[in-house]
């Protein structure tokens, strides 16, 4: 695979992972909102939300040219 084809492709992922983290954040609020609320699954959500956000990193840290201080 070229590089072309390995940026769209990172990029088409980095996207795919914002928008299920946005998701995570609406159900997150919407469950917040509901008292009483199962906090098990609270508590699954945003580990699920951090791991996104852990992969959403390293994806735009390949994504970002190596600058050279």
């Amino acid at each position: 695979m070229n590089e072309t084809a390995d940026r769209e492709t990172l990029e088409r992922q980095l996207e795919e992972l914002k928008t299920e983290h946005r998701d995570l954040d609406d159900i997150i609020a919407r469950i917040a909102d509901d008292a009483p609320f199962n906090q098990l699954q609270l508590q699954r959500l945003k580990k699920r939300k951090l791991q996104l956000k852990d992969q959403m990193a390293k994806i735009e840290s390949r994504l970002l040219p190596d600058i050279i201080a």
